[in-house]
């Protein structure tokens, strides 16, 4: 039986593709063919993005394990 994924589960981007879209927005930001109500949803698109970058940070980092002198791992 096949298993069904949910919203959770789909594949998030991975930072380069966040970067990415974030660096579009901010040039969209710096256009000046821009309603004020297009910038709000655009902030509120990157600040999306940008939340999304420092989860996906915060999770690499707690994997993240230093190797000691005795061959032992640590958390960074």
């Amino acid at each position: 039986m096949a298993e069904k994924k949910n919203k959770t589960e789909a594949k998030q981007p991975s930072l380069e593709e966040l970067f990415e879209g974030l660096d579009e927005v901010v040039a969209r930001l710096e256009g000046e063919d821009i309603t004020l109500e297009e910038s709000f949803q655009l902030y509120q698109k990157g600040m999306n993005m940008l939340k999304q970058c420092n989860e996906t940070i915060d999770t690499v980092e707690k994997k993240v394990q230093i190797l000691d002198e005795d061959g032992e791992t640590h958390e960074f």
